[in-house]
């Protein structure tokens, strides 16, 4: 009912002079009822009826938002496992491959180092002793 009918009602019912019962609020069937009370009624109702479907509405649409949402976070979700799994069998294929190929070359590499320690410990010695013979046999020759 749009605000020109109800208007239009209401002039009419002012202009009109109708039998009102002393009871307007009764709604019994036999009751003559005030026409523009009906109609305002009936306006309140449609009113009413609207704003309620605009409140349900408003919740499903809350609903389906949080629909969408969950059905996003569980797509995220998903993903971030798939990477975390994959991470997973990535290390440990990297740690396989350093205990069969880096770890053997790295203690190669630990024992070629301790070599090389013992061989300059031993040519400081080598050199020592070579300076303490040059030492004597000068000593030897002065004399």
């Amino acid at each position: 009912m749009s605000e020109e009918d109800l208007d239009r009602w209401t002039q009419e019912g002012q202009n009109r002079e109708m039998y009102l019962s002393t009871s307007c609020s009764s709604f019994e069937m036999l009751d003559p009822h005030d026409p523009i009370i009906s109609r305002l009624a009936t306006h309140l109702f449609k009113k009413t009826n609207d704003y309620l479907q605009g409140e349900m509405s408003a919740g499903q649409d809350h609903y389906n938002l949080l629909e969408e949402i969950n059905r996003l976070t569980i797509t995220k979700y998903t993903d971030l496992r798939n990477l975390t799994v994959n991470l997973s069998k990535t290390l440990s294929e990297y740690n396989e491959m350093y205990n069969i190929l880096i770890k053997p070359l790295l203690l190669q590499i630990d024992d070629i180092d301790a070599q090389v320690s013992q061989f300059e410990i031993n040519a400081y010695r080598l050199d020592n002793y070579t300076k303490q013979l040059k030492a004597r046999f000068k000593e030897l020759e002065e004399k």
